[in-house]
C-alpha cells in the first residue's frame, strides 16, 4: 500500500460508510501466470466475493465497484465478449450467496448498449435482493463519470427543473448513485494512480488510497490497510478543525 499508515486499534474506529473500488490488475495477474486475460477477470470475481464478505464483517454499508467502463468497449472483442459472459455466469453462481449474506445488488451505468439477456439478468439480481439491508453492492457497468453528469443534467431538464433552481444538491438527485452517500474511501488496485472517469461527481471529498496489489490478490489484509490509512487522514471538507 503506497504510503500506508498503521493505526493501532483502528478496528474499533467507525468504518467508512461507503467504499468505492477500481478493481484493476486482472489482466496483468493472468499475464504473469501465462494465462489468457479472461482467467484474471474470473479470479477477480472471486476476489470481489471475498471483499464483499469482508465489508459486511466490518459493517461497511455501501460498496461500489468499477466493473466495466464506457471506454472498455475499445478492448479486443473476444475480451469484451468474455466479460459479458462472465457477468452472466457470476450472477448465476453468486446471486443466491449474495442474498444469503444480506447483500442488495444495484447496477449503475448505461443499460442501452448491453444485450437483452444481460439486462434481464441485472433486473433479476436487483429484484431478488431488493429487500436486503446488510450491504448495498453497486456494480458500475458501462459506466462513466462524465456520462453520469450528462445524464443527470438531462433528467433534471426533462423533469422541468428551472435553471436557477438547479443546485448541486438538486443535480445529485438525478445521478446514477443518488441512492447512496458519497464514497468516504476510494481504493484503486493494480498500481495505477488515476480516477479513470469513475464517480467524478461523487468523489469531491473522498479519501484516495492507491495500492500496487493486483485485484485478484486483494483481500482482507489489503482492505484493512486501506481502511487504516483512511482513519489516519485528517478530513476537513474544506474547513478548519478547532485546534482546541
Amino acid at each position: 500500500m503506497r504510503g500506508s499508515t498503521t493505526v493501532p486499534g483502528s478496528e474499533q474506529l467507525t468504518p467508512p460508510r461507503h467504499i468505492a473500488v477500481v478493481m484493476d490488475g486482472n489482466g496483468r495477474w493472468a499475464k504473469k501466470r501465462f494465462l489468457p486475460r479472461f482467467f484474471g477477470h474470473k479470479q477477480g470475481v472471486d476476489a470481489l466475493v471475498k471483499v464483499v464478505q469482508a465489508c459486511i464483517d466490518r459493517k461497511v454499508e455501501y460498496l461500489t465497484v468499477f466493473a466495466f467502463s464506457s471506454e472498455n468497449w475499445r478492448r479486443p472483442q473476444d475480451e469484451v465478449s468474455g466479460l459479458m459472459g462472465l457477468v452472466l455466469a457470476a450472477v448465476s453462481r453468486y446471486l443466491a450467496k449474495m442474498g444469503q449474506l444480506g447483500v442488495r445488488i444495484r447496477i449503475v451505468g448505461d443499460r442501452e448498449s448491453v444485450s437483452d439477456k444481460l439486462r434481464q439478468a441485472w433486473n433479476e439480481a436487483e429484484s431478488a435482493t431488493a429487500h436486503n439491508t446488510k450491504l448495498t453492492l453497486s456494480v458500475a457497468f458501462n459506466y462513466g463519470g462524465r456520462w453520469d453528469i450528462v445524464q443527470a443534467a438531462r433528467k433534471a431538464i426533462a423533469a422541468g427543473v428551472p435553471a436557477d433552481e438547479l443546485t448541486e444538491a438538486k443535480l445529485s438527485e438525478y445521478t446514477a448513485m443518488a441512492f447512496a452517500p458519497d464514497p468516504d474511501l476510494f481504493i484503486r488496485t493494480g498500481g495505477e494512480v488515476r480516477i479513470s472517469n469513475f464517480l467524478l461527481w461523487q468523489v469531491a471529498y473522498t479519501e484516495f488510497v492507491f495500492s500496487d496489489c493486483l485485484w485478484p490478490e486483494f483481500g482482507e489484509k489489503e482492505l484493512d490497510a486501506a481502511i487504516a490509512e483512511f482513519h489516519a487522514r485528517d478530513r476537513r471538507f474544506g474547513g478548519v478543525k478547532d485546534a482546541s
